[in-house]
C-alpha cells in the first residue's frame, strides 16, 4: 500500500500535537491553510475524520487521535535514526547511573584511552534504557546482563556489597553493630538486608531503624560524614578507603548477582566504537580489591 504524502503526515502529527492549525503552521513555517489542506488531503486518504471543525476551533476526533500517537512514535523514532546517523563520526551518547559516574566513572573516561564520549549522568531507581526513546548509544547499568532481547551487553565488574564506614566508627561498629545508626542508601533498605542475609550475622540488628536516602551516592557522603554505618558496592568504595574517607569494619564481601554491564541495541553502527570503550573501561576497573576480604557468593 503506497504511504500518504509526507508533509500531510507532518502537518496532521504537528496539528495534533499542539491542539492548533496555526501553531502547527507556525512550527513548520506554512500558512494555517497550507495545514488545513495536508489534513483533508488525510482525511480523503484514509476515508476518515481526522478533525472535527467548529467554525475557526478544531478539535481531533477519536479515530484521529489513534494515527496522531502511532505517528508521534514513528516521527520520533526517524528523529533518533537521522540524529545517530548525524553522529556517526562524534562522540558515543553515554547514559550511566550517577553514582557508578562519580566514584569510577568520570575518573576512568580521563585516564584511560576511550573513544570520545558525551556523558549523560542520570539517576534511576531500577537501571533501565530504551534506545528507541532515549538519545543514546549505549548505557552503563546495574543489572543481571539481561536488558531486553533488542539488546546486547557485555560485564564490566559484579557488585559485591560491604558494609561502610567512616574510620572513627570502625571499632564502635565492629563492638556493638546495633548501637550504631544504620545507613540505607535506597528507600527499600535492601542493600542491609541482603548482607546480613548472606553472612548470617548481626541476627539481632534491626534494619527497619536508620537514616533512609534515595540514592547510593548520599548513602555515601553520609557515611563519610560520620552519620552512620551504610552499605556500599567494594569496587565503587576502593578510592574512599584508600584516600582514608571509609574503612571497612567488616571483613565480608557479598555478591549480589547483579554487575555493571555496557548495553547497547543489537545492530547498531556504532558496534566498533562501543567495543573500543569497552576495552578501554576494562583498564580501569577499580584494582585491587582487598585480598584480607571474605568474598560470599
Amino acid at each position: 500500500m503506497p504511504l500518504p504524502p509526507l508533509y500531510a503526515l507532518r502537518a496532521f502529527e504537528a496539528a495534533a500535537r499542539l491542539g492548533s492549525f496555526s501553531k502547527a503552521a507556525e512550527l513548520l513555517n506554512v500558512t494555517p491553510g497550507a495545514v488545513s489542506r495536508h489534513i483533508r488531503t488525510l482525511e480523503q486518504w484514509f476515508d476518515c475524520e481526522l478533525f472535527r471543525r467548529h467554525g475557526p476551533r478544531v478539535e481531533i476526533s477519536a479515530t484521529g487521535q489513534v494515527l496522531a500517537a502511532q505517528l508521534g512514535e514513528g516521527f520520533h523514532s526517524l528523529e533518533l535514526a537521522c540524529d545517530a546517523f548525524a553522529r556517526r563520526r562524534r562522540e558515543l551518547r553515554l547514559k550511566a547511573p550517577s553514582t557508578l559516574t562519580l566514584r569510577w566513572l568520570l575518573a576512568a573516561l580521563k585516564n584511560h584511552p576511550t573513544p570520545p564520549v558525551e556523558l549523560a549522568s542520570v539517576w534511576m531507581d531500577t537501571d533501565s534504557v530504551d534506545f528507541k526513546r532515549e538519545p543514546y548509544d549505549c548505557a552503563i547499568l546495574l543489572g543481571n546482563g539481561h536488558f531486553g532481547p533488542d539488546t546486547e551487553s557485555r560485564l564490566l565488574f559484579d557488585e559485591w556489597l560491604v558494609p561502610i564506614c567512616a574510620p572513627t566508627l570502625v571499632a564502635k561498629a565492629r563492638h556493638d553493630i546495633a548501637g550504631c545508626e544504620l545507613i540505607h542508601p535506597s528507600p527499600d533498605r535492601r542493600d542491609w538486608r541482603r548482607w546480613l542475609k548472606r553472612t548470617q550475622q548481626h541476627d539481632a540488628l534491626n534494619t527497619a531503624h536508620g537514616k533512609v536516602f534515595d540514592t547510593l551516592e548520599h548513602g555515601y557522603l553520609a557515611a563519610i560524614g560520620g552519620h552512620g554505618v551504610s552499605v556500599g558496592d567494594l569496587l565503587l568504595s576502593l578510592e574512599a578507603i584508600a584516600s582514608g574517607l571509609l574503612a571497612l569494619p567488616f571483613r565480608e564481601a557479598v555478591a549480589t548477582g547483579d554487575g555493571y554491564w555496557l548495553v547497547w541495541p543489537k545492530g547498531t553502527p556504532h558496534a566498533p566504537t562501543i567495543d573500543a570503550l569497552y576495552q578501554g573501561l576494562k583498564q580501569a576497573i577499580p584494582q585491587p580489591v582487598p585480598p584480607s576480604l571474605s568474598y560470599l557468593r
